[in-house]
């Protein structure tokens, strides 16, 4: 006898159309949530730093490698063209200001020189030959003047005793208008004449002072001319180290050349390239320090060049007291320059996310260490050891500090 099967049910009947739905909607969703989601990236910890923040204490200081040079250096420049005669200082020799470096010749100049005095002694002749013919006429008018004088002097005795005579009736008065007339002529004459020899006076001395000017004029030509031959002798503007020197004997050199250099060695100061992140943080007189053989030197910022090329800028210091014993031009030394005093603040040790993210976000370890995220993060100063954030961590949260360059846009690392 047959027995009659219940009928099977419709998901029974169509399971394995079921199953096989139910894997493809799961597949479809996961390939939804990896295109969609959050990115991933799987790293082993090796690859990574991972730092924990920290607060305490923080000074903002930079560290830079200054290098020793002389305080100042003077540039030798040649006054006067000519040809190098001589060399007499050796590069690296100690100078003493006006000591002679090198001997220059100017046969041009040698002949310009005879021409002004030969020019000068010609006009001084001349000079002398017009005071002696001033004085010859100068002494002619004296002597008329004289004779003029004596002749009016007889005159007037003339012209009393005519009038004597014409009061007692021995001359008439035609006479005596005529003797009159005689008189006052001469007198006028006279008059005139001493007016002429004033004149001339005053004229004489206008004419030697002229003359004077002109052969003063001509000497100080010809003493310029004398103290240029003086140029030709380079010497020490200061005292000091010649550290250069870039010409060869017989080399002809124009004037206002550069032909050497002097180093002033009585002091020193240290020279450094800092990152322009630095460059609104530093003033003058700033303080630094150096550490040598475990020995503190104190500096001084003395100058800054606040021009960036490269990204960097230059600075000067100066040693506020000792100098190392050893030192020397061109060696260098690790400063250590502070921009702040200690305050407590939260700390993440340096790495190189910085460069990466601008200082914008880092990646953060959840409490296990298995997973870090993207989190936001403001930093504000920073020093060769730490950063300084202001915002978006908290003491105790542990982040990745380096790798980042492997790490591409990915939002979420996993670590082996």
């Amino acid at each position: 006898m047959d027995i009659q099967l219940a009928p099977k049910k419709w998901y029974v009947k169509y399971r394995a159309y079921l199953i096989a739905g139910a894997l493809f909607l799961v597949l479809v969703i996961g390939l939804l949530f990896t295109a969609f989601g959050p990115s991933k990236l799987r790293v082993n910890a090796s690859e990574v730093r991972i730092a924990e923040v920290v607060q305490m204490d923080f000074v903002e200081y930079v560290n830079a490698d200054g290098t020793l040079q002389p305080i100042q250096t003077i540039k030798v420049n040649t006054q006067e063209a000519g040809i190098v005669e001589r060399i007499v200082a050796e590069e690296g020799s100690m100078l003493h200001q006006g000591d002679t470096i090198m001997i220059l010749t100017n046969p041009q100049l040698e002949r310009t020189i005879d021409d002004q005095r030969d020019a000068y002694s010609k006009q001084y002749n001349s000079y002398r030959e017009r005071l002696i013919q001033m004085e010859q006429q100068s002494l002619t008018l004296r002597q008329q003047t004289l004779q003029t004088a004596y002749d009016l002097r007889r005159l007037e005795k003339q012209i009393a005793l005519d009038r004597e005579e014409y009061r007692m009736g021995i001359k008439s008065k035609a006479e005596l208008e005529l003797a009159e007339d005689e008189y006052t002529y001469r007198k006028q004459s006279a008059e005139l004449q001493m007016k002429s020899l004033l004149q001339d006076s005053a004229m004489n001395v206008i004419r030697r002072e002229m003359l004077e000017a002109d052969l003063a004029s001509q000497q100080k030509v010809l003493e310029r001319s004398i103290e240029r031959l003086s140029d030709l002798i380079i010497t020490a503007p200061i005292s000091g180290q010649l550290s250069s020197i870039d010409v060869t004997p017989g080399k002809q050199i124009g004037a206002n050349t550069e032909v050497g250099e002097v180093k002033i060695m009585d002091r020193y100061k240290l020279s450094a390239q800092l990152n322009e992140y630095y460059v609104d943080k530093l003033t003058q007189g700033q303080p630094a320090t150096i550490n040598y053989e475990d020995k503190d030197y104190d500096l001084v910022i003395s100058k800054i060049v606040p021009e960036v090329r490269g990204g960097t800028f230059s600075i000067e210091m100066l040693f506020a007291d000792s100098v190392p014993d050893n030192a020397r031009i061109g060696k260098s030394y690790q400063t250590k320059i502070e921009l702040s005093s200690a305050v407590p603040a939260v700390l993440v040790p340096k790495g190189n996310f910085y460069p990466y993210t601008g200082g914008r976000w880092i990646y953060r370890l959840n409490a296990e260490g298995t997973r870090a995220t993207r989190v936001a993060i403001s930093v504000a100063r920073q020093n060769p050891l730490y950063y300084e954030v202001i915002d978006g961590l908290q003491p105790g949260d542990r982040v990745i500090t380096s790798g980042y360059d492997a790490f591409g846009e990915a939002e979420e690392v996993v670590i082996n």
